[in-house]
Order: C-alpha cells, then sequence, then structure tokens
C-alpha cells in the first residue's frame, strides 16, 4: 500500500484527490514541520526536508513534489485520467502541472515566509514582500487560465492531475476570489471541480467551511 504525508488544508491534499480519482488504496499518515509528533518523526525518517506531500511508493522508493507525484500517478496509471492519453494533450498537461508548481506553488511559500527571502526583514518590509508577490501571485493565474482553457475540463473530458493542482492551489491568498471577477470560466471549473462527489468529502475535511483565505 502506498503512504502518503501530508496535512489538512496543504497541498497534499491533491495528491490524496488523485488516489481517491484513481481508485488506489493509501495509507495516510497526518504530518508537517508544523505539527510536531509522532506523524513528523515519520515522515523524516523518509524525507529529512520534512516536505509535504511526501508519497512513498510500494517498493519503499520515496517521491516528493506536488507535480512529480501527480505525473508518475498519472504515467503509472494510464487508465484513471489523470493525464491525457494523446501524446500532445499529455504534454500540455505536464506543463500545466509544472507551470503552478513552478509559479504559483513557489510564490505561496514567499507569501507565507517572507523572512526566508530578504534578510534582517522587518515586518513592514514582510508586508510589502507579501502585497508584492500576492499581485504578482494573481498576474501568474492569469495567465495560467490563458494559456490552459477548459475543454470541459484542464486535464480533457474528466477531471484529471492539472484540474486537482489547480483546485488545490488557488485556495490560497485570495486567489479564487480574483478568478471570480477576473478569470470567471476557470472559477467555475474549480468550483465543479470542487463539488464532483468522488472529492467533496476530501475536500471539506481539508477546507471546512468558511475556512479558505
Amino acid at each position: 500500500m502506498l503512504t502518503l504525508y501530508g496535512a489538512r488544508g496543504s497541498g497534499a491534499a491533491a495528491v490524496e484527490a488523485a488516489l481517491i480519482i484513481a481508485g488506489v488504496a493509501y495509507r495516510h499518515v497526518e504530518a508537517a514541520t508544523w505539527l510536531p509528533g509522532p506523524g513528523l518523526d515519520e515522515l523524516k525518517r523518509v524525507n529529512p526536508l520534512g516536505q509535504i506531500p511526501t508519497l512513498v511508493l510500494e517498493d519503499g522508493s520515496v517521491l516528493s513534489e506536488s507535480a512529480a507525484i501527480l505525473i508518475h500517478l498519472g504515467l503509472m496509471l494510464p487508465d484513471s485520467g489523470l493525464l491525457p492519453v494523446a501524446a500532445a494533450e499529455r504534454a500540455q498537461g505536464v506543463r500545466g502541472l509544472v507551470y503552478i508548481a513552478a509559479n504559483c506553488y513557489a510564490a505561496i511559500g514567499v507569501i507565507d515566509y517572507p523572512e526566508r527571502w530578504c534578510a534582517e526583514s522587518d515586518e513592514t518590509t514582510a508586508k510589502r514582500i507579501r502585497a508584492g508577490t500576492r499581485a504578482r501571485l494573481h498576474q501568474l493565474w492569469d495567465t495560467f487560465a490563458d494559456l490552459f482553457a477548459p475543454h470541459p475540463f484542464l486535464s480533457g473530458a474528466r477531471v484529471g492531475a492539472l484540474d486537482l493542482l489547480a483546485a488545490v492551489v488557488s485556495r490560497w491568498s485570495g486567489t479564487r476570489a480574483h478568478f471570480a471577477q477576473h478569470r470567471p470560466a476557470l472559477h467555475e471549473l474549480l468550483v465543479a471541480v470542487d463539488n464532483d462527489s468522488r472529492l467533496v468529502a476530501l475536500f471539506t475535511r481539508h477546507w471546512p467551511p468558511k475556512e479558505e483565505k
């Protein structure tokens, strides 16, 4: 059985959603660097950086990085629909996953921990970093929305890995509200992913009503 390390409200939700969509059994361990305890201790034994999500495969090998995990699952489980079957569409799906990870997901780390990116940062500087990064984040998401049009989903005819990662990472830093105003078509698609009958319980557990930022 696979083992997934993650925490409520984290990017691990995208991988957990992918496992549910694919119908793959997994063991979930609640773990994060901000949650000291046995889960974190176990996570650090397989991934010393304590990153989440981390997925341990059946052969004991370890995968980290959300996009890498989703691409692996899509390639190993072609019938799941996580990645498109056609080569050209699959290439764009991979491009979209890496785009979110490299641009949008990365910006969240700056917003959450500005002191890591500016030596001797005071609170005023931190606020400026957050504000500038948040504006940049929304620009990056606008570009994503313009590059990756739903047909009817980002992954094609059914919900796939790109839809799942977008649905999770867009929950942070006011992106959903930004979409509702500036990119309503993508906002509508993400709401449809949220309401997928296979995923409602998962997303509600990760983001109970009124807890989204």
